[in-house]
């Protein structure tokens, strides 16, 4: 069998697989022939593309990744096959002698593994494969280097900093052409410059990394989600609790956190001879207020859920605009049940999750069920039971789903629901956790029918995860342009002149007095341009007003979107808006 027909028989992620891998190979040759003595550490494929890490004599610039790419082109035309060779440690390590992250990789094999090469052109590198046959299997316009980014060695911050070079490697150009498109909705989308463009939020290093400062335009529309969020909670029957913001080290310890996961948390602070923590979690402050009187069976279930702000250590690198930050408002919620009531509350549970996400307009959803991890505590048969549990409710959902093996929580399994955004990546939300343990470590209980006292079952929960991270799932799914109900400015009011001030502060006091988020732009500037204006900063309604407009009582409406509808009464105007408002509609 020719090497084309066993490629033939590779599914096409296997395919892809070995294209970036090999395309990473050459990347490091191509960078060795224009930096030769250069260090290099790891180059692995990974999703859409590869990348490869350097050690370099100077920072690396656009103009280097052109030449870059210019003579990895040559490499590829020159038809060089990868060749896979087998070899001692010794072999290796007299190799690899000038190259320390290589000898460090080494050093990191397991004694019973071998250590294999592969050598493409004058290329060798330290690697398990696979590869391509050959480089003509590479298409050399299918792929692109993309960025340049910093990198510690190992993913450590006290190791060197490296240079990482990112690129995307396809079967075909057309494949690369679709997907440096996607790339650039991406970058049109990214939150991080739609959040600086709209004024919604910032960050400010010189006063504490991964802390997000709300503006006045982005609290508007945490206000109307918190507002929203209560109000079905209140519907589902959800008490609101408010808790601390640290407390003694003893919660953590008893929660287990401190044993499971300490290097996610804030190291501690000595206070009145006691060590206190920043809370991670909201669940051993709710447990403290269940613990505060005798619970009966008859109170059960208990729902009860906070907007609590919680602070998590994440390594600076791994910051990320509101995505990945270290202080953030989790919309947390714990269930405290019966035995026998806790199947019935996973389903209703994950029907609200279902429910809230669709009123935000996330309807293409994917459920995901976290068995036991290694590092977990529990019977064996609880886990089991509850794994059940959490089955039989996606079931019942009808929802699509995956089983990830290992990828509960120390405490308990749990449901994950990932959603797709506009464009088609999948965002991780709502999480449903079943949890056996804190009422065990706590020891919780309630008075059952019997007279006897028994131990609740507990249930975590979060619907939209954490506010700052939903917030830029939101910016992004719909490119700062938010459905009417959730517009930092729903309307804006433009007079054609400054003759007609009067009547667009009359207007904008309307609309204001009927509840719609309006603002009335007065500045001395043209009217186009502030339509322009309005239409950048994406307001639903630019609602311009003249003298026709103002002797009539109406008002001329520019949709964001270029469409009009001149002459609409001022009454019909605010009721046009509000009916938007109510039905959750994007404009």
């Amino acid at each position: 069998m020719s090497n084309e027909q066993a490629a033939g028989k590779l599914s096409r992620e296997e395919r892809l697989y070995r294209i970036r891998h090999s395309t990473a190979h050459v990347m490091a040759e191509a960078v060795l022939r224009e930096f030769p003595g250069a260090k290099i550490a790891i180059g692995p494929p990974i999703e859409n593309g590869f990348y490869y890490d350097f050690d370099l004599p100077r920072p690396l610039t656009p103009a280097d990744l052109e030449q870059i790419e210019s003579h990895m082109r040559d490499i590829v035309n020159e038809k060089h096959a990868f060749e896979k060779t087998v070899i001692t440690r010794e072999e290796a390590r007299a190799r690899f002698s000038d190259q320390p992250y290589k000898l460090e990789l080494l050093d990191a094999i397991p004694e019973d593994e071998e250590v294999s090469l592969y050598t493409v052109d004058s290329f060798v590198d330290l690697c398990r494969g696979p590869h391509v046959e050959n480089t003509k299997e590479i298409h050399a316009k299918a792929f692109k280097l993309l960025n340049i980014a910093g990198a510690y060695w190992r993913g450590d911050e006290k190791r060197p900093m490296l240079q990482r070079i990112y690129g995307t490697a396809w079967e075909n150009p057309k494949e690369l052409r679709a997907h440096l498109d996607h790339l650039a909705e991406v970058e049109k989308r990214d939150h991080r410059k739609l959040g600086r463009e709209l004024d919604l939020y910032s960050t400010h290093e010189e006063a504490g990394s991964g802390l997000i400062y709300w503006h006045p335009k982005g609290a508007r529309i945490r206000l109307a989600i918190e507002e929203y969020w209560r109000k079905q909670h209140a519907l589902g029957g959800y008490e609101i609790l408010y808790t601390p913001h640290v407390g003694k080290s003893w919660l953590w310890e008893t929660s287990g956190h401190l044993d499971f996961y300490s290097e996610g948390m804030y190291p501690s602070m000595e206070m009145d001879n006691a060590e206190y923590y920043a809370k991670p979690m909201n669940c051993p402050f709710h447990i403290l207020i269940y613990k505060t009187s005798m619970r009966s069976y008859r109170e059960l279930p208990l729902r009860w859920a906070e907007l609590g702000t919680v602070y998590r250590y994440e390594r600076s690198g791994v910051l990320h605009g509101l995505l990945r930050v270290r202080g953030f408002t989790q919309d947390d919620a714990h269930i405290f049940c019966a035995p026998s009531q806790v199947e019935d509350e996973i389903r209703t549970v994950l029907k609200f999750s279902l429910d809230m996400l669709g009123a935000f307009g996330f309807t293409d959803i994917k459920a995901y069920l976290a068995t036991r991890p290694e590092k977990s505590v529990g019977e064996e048969q609880d886990w089991n039971t509850a794994i059940e549990s959490l089955r039989k409710a996606v079931d019942a959902a009808g929802l699509e789903y995956e089983v990830d093996e290992g990828g509960g929580a120390f405490y308990g399994p749990k449901i994950d629901l990932k959603l797709k955004d506009a464009i088609g990546r999948e965002w991780q939300m709502s999480t449903v956790q079943f949890d056996f343990n804190l009422p065990e470590r706590f020891d919780m209980t309630f008075v059952d029918s019997d007279g006897k006292e028994k131990r609740p079952f507990m249930v975590h929960r979060a619907l939209l995860g954490s506010l700052e991270r939903f917030f830029g799932v939101l910016i992004e799914h719909y490119g700062g342009a938010f459905p009417v109900w959730l517009a930092p400015v729903q309307a804006v009011v433009i007079p054609v002149a400054p003759a007609f001030d009067e009547y667009a502060r009359a207007v904008r006091n309307t609309l204001a007095e009927a509840g719609i988020r309006v603002d009335a732009d007065l500045r001395d500037a043209r009217m186009n341009a502030k339509i322009r204006d309005g239409q950048q900063q994406k307001v639903p309604y630019m609602l311009v007003v003249g003298g026709r407009e103002e002797e009539e009582q109406a008002v001329s409406v520019r949709m964001r979107t270029g469409e009009k509808q001149d002459g609409m009464r001022l009454g019909d105007a605010v009721s046009f808006i509000q009916g938007k408002i109510e039905r959750r509609e994007t404009i």
